[in-house]
């Protein structure tokens, strides 16, 4: 495993980070694995030398990860988990929590882990029009939670299915109380380069890579879907791409074995891309997203011709 410093926070993580969420949720969605199978997938990610995890409250799989923490001793794991802003269904206006609700929601965490506090406490999927209500309202709280020795770094994520464009960074990046920010990046959607990096990196904000594969660069069938769709839109040109195989050039000319591991590379070696999450809930599928998070950048020509096809893209979020 490949090790890098977090921004200004200072530690010392995993290139790769284990995501307790996503499609898998660790094994845990739809009860795939019982919650012993999915400590055990833990505790091989930590053998792998992972030593990032991050979770959050709605993704239910704290209590897993704080029974696996505890069999290996938690100095060596670095702990990140999140807070939902907001009450309510997707989809419904629901209300933005309180202060004194975030904190009952910390005290719910530090429970379900296990542990006396984590290492980065980060704000939930923000959409732009509920920033300024993280700012005013639930910052003050996240900082008096550190200083009671609860956080050590406060973060913020954003939603980026519907904010593919980074609007909601765009405005955290003007204020200078996030340690870490959780970005979407992919070669579908390279925009943070621009748009988030180049500050980040300036401003030593730490970075945890999110979307660096879902559907579209794991399922061949999906992917040809959105590549038509980026067609159909005029967002991308007729003819560039095989309509049933759009990225099987990557795998044709020995770029990568899979897409999903030229994919995973391709968000490894950015400029300013700290930590690719990963989730899973196999074993195999563990061991193969290290491998390819281990591996050496994407060839000069492959990364050009990404550049050429998806470089403007902003819209896409590869689910």
């Amino acid at each position: 495993m490949d090790y890098t410093t977090l921004g200004r926070t200072g530690l010392r993580v995993s290139v790769m980070g284990l995501g307790g969420g996503g499609p898998s949720q660790l094994g845990r969605r739809g009860d795939r694995l019982a919650e012993g199978q999915t400590v055990e997938l833990i505790g091989r990610a930590i053998d792998l030398g992972v030593n990032l995890i991050d979770t959050a409250e709605s993704y239910l799989t704290e209590e897993a990860i704080g029974r696996a923490v505890a069999e290996v001793g938690r100095d060596r794991v670095v702990l990140a988990t999140k807070k939902s802003t907001w009450h309510g269904t997707w989809g419904a206006p629901g209300r933005n929590i309180t202060g004194d609700e975030l904190l009952a929601g910390l005290d719910a965490s530090l429970r379900r882990l296990r542990t006396e506090h984590v290492d980065i406490y980060q704000l939930h999927a923000v959409m732009p029009e509920r920033y300024d209500h993280a700012v005013r309202e639930l910052v003050p709280a996240m900082l008096k939670a550190r200083d009671a020795g609860k956080i050590r770094f406060i973060g913020i994520t954003e939603e980026f299915g519907r904010d593919s464009g980074h609007a909601m960074l765009t405005r955290a990046l003007a204020d200078d109380c996030w340690d870490t920010m959780m970005v979407g990046f992919s070669l579908l959607n390279p925009s943070a380069r621009k748009r988030v990096f180049e500050a980040t990196r300036r401003r030593g904000i730490g970075t945890m890579i999110m979307f660096a594969v879902r559907r579209a660069l794991s399922r061949r069938e999906r992917l040809a879907e959105v590549i038509g769709e980026l067609v159909a839109s005029g967002q991308l040109p007729a003819g560039v791409l095989d309509p049933a195989d759009p990225l099987g050039w990557l795998t044709a000319d020995g770029v990568a074995a899979t897409v999903p591991e030229a994919a995973y590379r391709f968000a490894r070696h950015e400029s300013g891309a700290d930590v690719v999450l990963s989730g899973t809930g196999d074993a195999e599928h563990l061991q193969a997203n290290a491998a390819a998070l281990c591996g050496q950048p994407l060839p000069e020509a492959a990364s050009a011709r990404l550049a050429e096809l998806f470089g403007q893209l902003e819209g896409v979020s590869g689910n």
